[in-house]
């Protein structure tokens, strides 16, 4: 198994940035797509961005994209989800996710029960 602790949550203002971090611990000699997930109050938790275990496989949900850059560092066992001109409306508790795979390159996983592992997420609030 694999163990994800998000970091780097928190309060920002409209239109300024924010960088989350997702460490992975454990069996982490196996290949995993990283995934952000996000659950804004009241709704349901919905996908944000995808890469694959080699980082050459990254898809957005349209919502964020052009906003976001998903990445990866697989010397350190830890994604990263930076997110840039932020609104009200990105506030939510984001979640990393992981799935094993024997893929380095498969990465369109959008759905949250295709992972099987998830940190307990970071709280980002955007004010406006």
């Amino acid at each position: 198994q694999v163990q994800l602790v998000e970091f780097g949550g928190g309060l920002v203002h409209a239109g300024g940035s924010v960088r989350l971090s997702c460490a992975a611990s454990g069996r982490t000699d196996s290949s995993y797509i990283m995934a952000w997930f996000r659950q804004a109050p009241g709704k349901e938790r919905e996908f944000v961005s995808a890469i694959s275990a080699s980082g050459s496989g990254i898809t957005y949900a349209d919502t964020l994209k052009g906003r976001c850059t998903i990445s990866r560092d697989n010397a350190k066992n830890t994604a990263y989800l930076q997110m840039n001109d932020l609104e009200p409306e990105d506030t939510a508790v984001y979640y990393c996710a992981a799935r094993e795979t024997y893929s380095p390159r498969d990465y369109y996983f959008t759905h949250e029960r295709q992972y099987a592992y998830w940190g307990q997420g970071t709280q980002v609030t955007v004010s406006s």
